[in-house]
């Protein structure tokens, strides 16, 4: 009876085991000529592009609200959150409704959603800035699938305050 052999099988499969419960899925999200990805799990909707009502005085980011299924809710601009160029709308520009910690139901104005992709932590870089750009705070790590990188929102640096 080899034991070790037995031990050494027991650990490869508490090691598979680790992997498959350290990922994390994202939505893969187009802004302007960028991937970005969004965890999954804040995601509360996707919807096509609709109506939004303009609320005076807000920042220039904050594009207005809409009324989805009677919840009314702030539908913020990803580009100009980001400093990219303004807001192009085509066929494929959806509005993904996002539950933040601080704000509660937010709507990101995108460009496309492409795909859904899983990452595991060994695929995901983080990055630290010293910087204050908005644009650089809000990406906390980058992903990497299938020979291509996808930056990560970190939505805890989201805020409909003007900073």
């Amino acid at each position: 009876m080899d034991l070790s052999a037995a031990n050494m099988n027991l650990g490869l499969e508490v090691e598979s085991a680790k992997r498959v419960v350290e990922t994390i899925q994202y939505i893969v999200i187009r802004l302007g000529d960028e991937q970005y990805g969004i965890d999954i799990r804040n995601i509360d909707n996707i919807v096509r592009m609709q109506h939004i009502t303009r609320v005076p005085k807000m920042p220039i980011y904050l594009r207005g609200v809409i009324n989805l299924r009677g919840e009314v809710i702030p539908v913020l601009s990803m580009r100009l959150k980001m400093g990219l160029a303004n807001d192009e709308f085509t066929k494929n520009t959806r509005i993904i409704v996002v539950k933040l910690e601080q704000e509660g139901n937010v709507g990101f104005l995108v460009d496309e959603v492409k795909e859904v992709v899983t990452l595991s932590m060994d695929e995901i870089e983080k990055i630290n800035y010293n910087g204050t750009e908005d644009k650089i705070n809000l990406i906390n790590a980058v992903g990497k699938h299938n020979d291509e990188l996808i930056s990560l929102v970190d939505l805890n640096a989201i805020s409909l305050d003007e900073n």
